[in-house]
């Protein structure tokens, strides 16, 4: 079965982060990254199918020259080969572009099973992989917490609402987000480390890249203010309203 993991790399959690000048995304000078959290979570499901079942793992990841060393770190891990989509600029993409560029690179590698993460830690728009799969025609499974390959394809578990999971069988080629926490995180092994410098990586450029439907317009620090209403009417419309308000403003309940 030949896997492709689509992974992100981000800032380091605990990063120091500042505003850009242009005020268009984060000031990225002198930032540590690392592999988006859900897709390190998405790599381990690939290469636990691959220990069970055979086959080839791949990472995908976009972004400028610095995500090599993601890549590479995936490869420590067990990914057999890594694709690079060189591409500077990724904070101006919109969902839509980023997918279509990721899918021009898919397309010729014809995978079995393609799994991405559920959200990327920076924005967190959780949009990537079902767009991906529409622009595949790949059938697809959100919030997924464990997979298990069967005779005539998969069997996933999703988590759902409340405690509630849902068990779906699909065929493959499929398409698949991963929920962090459903297996344990390996690390890298010195041998893993070793054995990723001969690994091969691919970079591919991709197409120039369309006018994003939707733009980052302004990126700010939420803004602190201080208001007093006064509430009217009675005990029991004075309590309709405070609850309305949290409901609707705060969002509290």
């Amino acid at each position: 079965m030949k896997i492709i993991v689509a992974i992100k790399q981000v800032p380091e959690r605990d990063a120091q982060i500042a505003i850009a000048p242009d005020q268009k995304w984060i000031d990225e000078d002198d930032l540590s990254y690392t592999i988006n959290e859900p897709d390190a979570y998405a790599l381990e499901e690939a290469l636990q199918l691959k220990e069970k079942n055979g086959g080839e793992v791949i990472v995908l990841c976009l972004g400028p020259e610095r995500v090599t060393s993601t890549l590479r770190e995936a490869l420590a891990k067990g990914a057999d080969r890594a694709i690079h989509v060189d591409f500077d600029g990724l904070p101006a993409l919109d969902t839509l572009t980023v997918a279509k560029m990721l899918a021009e690179a898919i397309r010729p590698e014809a995978p079995d099973l393609i799994l991405t993460g559920l959200q990327s830690d920076d924005l967190g728009l959780g949009q990537t992989g079902v767009v991906l799969a529409e622009l595949l025609g790949m059938p697809h499974a959100t919030i997924i917490m464990q997979v298990e390959k069967t005779a005539n394809g998969l069997r996933v578990k999703r988590e759902l609402e409340d405690g509630w999971f849902q068990h779906v069988e699909m065929p493959l080629p499929a398409l698949l987000t991963i929920q962090s926490g459903g297996n344990k995180l390996r690390y890298a092994t010195l041998m893993g480390i070793k054995k990723a410098k001969s690994k091969p990586t691919a970079t591919v450029e991709p197409a120039d890249a369309e006018a994003p439907a939707i733009e980052l317009s302004r990126v700010y620090l939420p803004e602190k203010q201080k208001k007093t209403e006064m509430l009217k009417g009675s005990a029991a419309e004075v309590a309709a309203q405070i609850v309305e308000k949290l409901k609707f403003e705060v969002r509290a309940l």
